[in-house]
């Protein structure tokens, strides 16, 4: 491996890294909460919380801001995304927070 070519990958690590950073900020400051407890609805309309961290899923397959993953609610397999906990009403939140995905990101 030449020199230049080993530059261009730790280049293309460092941006992909950077952007997992980035967008990590914009979702927090838009008000998504990520890491365990995070709000999700999948397509149905089901309400839950599962393990969102940004670029990392064992359970799932991340689809841009969207995940294909199991819906322990509906008991199937949709399309979730995030959830900001102010567009929710108090029930709802409770409901989302009784209702938890497997605890692996």
């Amino acid at each position: 491996m030449t020199s230049s070519k080993g530059k261009r990958r730790v280049a293309l690590f460092l941006g992909i890294v950077a952007g997992y950073v980035a967008g990590t900020i914009y979702l927090s400051r838009q008000g998504y909460a990520l890491g365990k407890d995070s709000l999700v609805r999948c397509r149905q309309g089901h309400l839950f919380t599962t393990v969102w961290i940004p670029g990392a899923s064992l359970k799932s397959l991340r689809l841009g801001i969207w995940r294909l993953q199991w819906c322990p609610v509906g008991r199937h397999v949709d399309l979730v995304r995030l959830v900001k906990e102010a567009d929710l009403t108090e029930d709802e939140v409770s409901f989302a927070r009784a209702h938890h995905d497997i605890p692996v990101p």
